[in-house]
């Protein structure tokens, strides 16, 4: 592995060995009716039709269990292997495994290197995952090869080029008009390291972690050159992004204890509505690269 491969490498593992405790609280992660509603949902627009069942699935870069968890309590995965490079997110998913009585198999290992025998699945899996792999070409054989014929790979929540490019207008507005937000919030400034010295280790490492943004021929063509066929690339989100990322980048500027419940719901339930705008009216008519997530899908041919 290059050298700058294994410097990415140890960068994602530690942000997110660091991240772990705190992610499902940080990004609002449910495994109720809401979660398995968002989950299912987001695979549903990722196939382009009802997922179904599948008997054996194997996800990539688990993290603390979001898609995994979820879609065994929805029932549209049986058996499931969940993957990271991150020992503590692999720990966080197993203790929300047993509290949630679900039994899931996990393994430490690189995408570009599965240690799963050939034809292991019926489905290959993953969200806002392969923005982080250095090896993507590598990683997309390997699902290709560990994939059943006419099994499936589906990969959501990936971060497109335009739409990474247009969400930072949200962010930067949002950092304007932080100091104003905060006195009204009755919210104070985040001390990172909680003694006010600069960002924490894990906000410096936040912002390196992120290797790759994606146009949409980009990403199907590593599916085809891997050797997969029946590929699509759907875009998701524009409203909502917009709406998350600013909301997301005010509340990374006051100490998280200090913002008022009342607006985490306000921010959650406005985020729930302008999804269900993008869904209903800006998905269906707008290309793909305009979206800030990806979804792509693709198959093994029989």
């Amino acid at each position: 592995m290059p050298d700058s491969a294994e410097r990415i490498r140890a960068a994602n593992v530690r942000y997110h060995d660091l991240a772990a405790e705190h992610y499902d609280s940080k990004w609002g992660i449910n495994y109720g009716e809401v979660g398995q509603a968002q989950v299912v949902g987001k695979l549903r627009k990722a196939l382009g039709r009802e997922p179904g069942v599948f008997d054996r699935g194997l996800e990539i870069g688990a993290g603390t269990g979001y898609f995994t968890l979820n879609l065994m309590r929805a029932g549209v995965i049986r058996e499931a292997v969940a993957t990271d490079i991150s020992p503590g997110m692999l720990g966080a998913l197993s203790a929300s495994a047993a509290e949630l009585g679900l039994t899931v198999e996990t393994r430490e290992c690189e995408a570009s290197s599965l240690p799963f025998e050939d034809g292991s699945f019926d489905l290959v899996f993953g969200h806002a995952v392969l923005h982080h792999l250095p090896d993507l070409p590598g990683a997309f054989r390997e699902f290709r090869r560990v994939l059943r014929p006419g099994g499936v790979v589906a990969f959501c929540g990936e971060p497109s080029r335009h739409g990474d490019l247009i969400s930072s207008l949200p962010k930067r507005g949002a950092l304007a008009i932080a100091p104003v937000w905060r006195a009204l919030m009755g919210a104070g400034q985040r001390r990172s390291n909680g003694n006010g010295t600069g960002p924490s280790e894990e906000d410096r490492l936040e912002g390196v972690v992120d290797v790759h943004a994606f146009t949409p021929g980009e990403l199907s063509g590593h599916a085809r050159a891997a050797g997969l066929g029946d590929v699509h690339v759907r875009g998701e989100e524009l409203a909502a992004s917009l709406f998350g990322w600013a909301n997301r980048t005010l509340e990374g500027t006051a100490e998280p204890d200090e913002v008022p419940w009342a607006w985490r719901v306000y921010a959650y339930r406005g985020y729930l509505l302008l999804q269900r705008l993008d869904r209903s009216l800006l998905e269906p008519r707008l290309p793909p690269a305009l979206f800030y997530n990806l979804l792509i899908s693709a198959r093994v041919p029989l």
